[in-house]
């Protein structure tokens, strides 16, 4: 015969010729077998990961095989119980495998019925045991992430307040240098004196980006019931400097409402409506549309240009932090953007993505939940 996997089996029964018979066959077939007649007996005796396999008689003096059970498996939740029982007594078998026995097996017992029961419950045990480790392996690794995103957070936090200091200095010191000694410079001077502070300037927005990302894990959501398509009307409204002078035929189309934090979400509509204008100012006949649809569980919103789009295979870091695929000559940007669109939707349980080719445009989706 095959052989079994080896397994430490625990058996229990106040008839002592019966629990002895059945430890000598089982041994017999490989497995270790420990035997009491007394129940309280071989309650203490059981410990988390020492035993395998409960097999109790389910009609004994004191504690009957159900409590027996329910006191093992109080010790080792991932011990697999088995009820022994008489023909007569089958239905109550039946009400102790609710109570949380994984099977019976008739007395007096033969072994070809008594072997694949036990393989049966060795089985779950086994994946009781997988399933326990999964879940702990999963807490721990959750945990530490939870722990590195803190830690990167208030690092990001950190460095970024500290750094505004000697920036502010920076800034400050090269501006008076260029007020009240710009007439003993000469042109080259001024005019490197000029990088100096555009790269200050450049900086203190990465900063302020910077902080700004950080801050959206702390700040709590605060849903309420928004109506979607007047959110994205007020945005382009404020928004008409980004395209004055310009041809930008806005396409909005109805959208249904959501429920969100509508000053995170205001956020995203900001971000995207602001990278569609950007990305569009070298269109002659630019063109921005907007749109969503409602499925059952979850609503759907595309903001969609015919800017200069981008390659799809840099579409993985495109919601990075400070990930830009378009140079800071072409288009102005700390490259945060995205990122905070990014951070906001997945609070709120949804998903963002974009399809795009390279000077054919862009549309970038998300979903909220419904």
């Amino acid at each position: 015969m095959s052989e079994l996997p080896p397994a430490n089996i625990l058996i229990v029964d106040d008839e002592v010729a019966h629990m002895k018979a059945l430890c000598d066959t089982l041994q017999g077939q490989g497995y270790k077998t420990t035997g009491f007649s007394a129940p309280a007996l071989a309650l203490a005796e059981i410990q988390a990961g020492r035993f395998d396999v409960l097999l109790t008689d389910l009609m004994m003096p004191e504690i009957d095989g159900i409590a027996l059970l329910d006191g093992a498996r109080r010790k080792d939740p991932h011990l697999a119980g088995i009820i022994m029982t008489g023909e007569g007594t089958i239905a109550t078998a039946v009400e102790a495998m609710k109570s949380g026995a994984m099977d019976y097996i008739l007395k007096p017992f033969k072994l070809r019925a008594v072997l694949p029961v036990l393989e049966r419950a060795l089985s779950v045990r086994r994946l009781r045991l997988q399933n326990a480790a999964l879940e702990l392996s999963v807490r721990e690794r959750t945990a530490e992430l939870e722990l590195a995103n803190r830690e990167l957070e208030a690092f990001s936090y950190s460095v970024s307040h500290d750094l505004r200091a000697p920036l502010r200095h920076i800034d400050g010191f090269t501006n008076m240098l260029l007020e009240q000694h710009a007439g003993t410079m000469s042109p080259e001077g001024q005019r490197l004196l000029g990088v100096v502070m555009d790269a200050a300037r450049q900086m203190n927005g990465l900063i302020e980006d910077l902080l700004r990302f950080s801050r959206l894990s702390q700040q709590p959501l605060t849903k309420e019931s928004i109506k979607t398509g007047e959110l994205f009307r007020e945005v382009l409204d404020e928004l008409q400097t980004e395209r004055a002078g310009r041809q930008v035929e806005i396409r909005l189309s109805e959208l249904p409402d959501c429920q969100g934090d509508r000053a995170l979400l205001r956020q995203v509509v900001v971000n995207l409506l602001t990278n569609a204008f950007k990305f569009t100012r070298q269109r002659e006949n630019a063109m921005v549309e907007i749109g969503g649809s409602l499925q059952e569980r979850e609503r759907t919103y595309f903001v969609r240009d015919n800017g200069a789009g981008f390659d799809m295979q840099f579409a993985r870091r495109l919601f990075g932090v400070f990930q830009r695929l378009h140079s800071a000559e072409e288009y102005e940007g700390t490259g945060v953007g995205l990122s905070i669109v990014q951070r906001v939707i997945v609070r709120h349980g949804g998903r963002i993505w974009a399809e795009a080719a390279l000077n054919q445009g862009a549309t970038f989706f998300f979903t909220l939940p419904g």
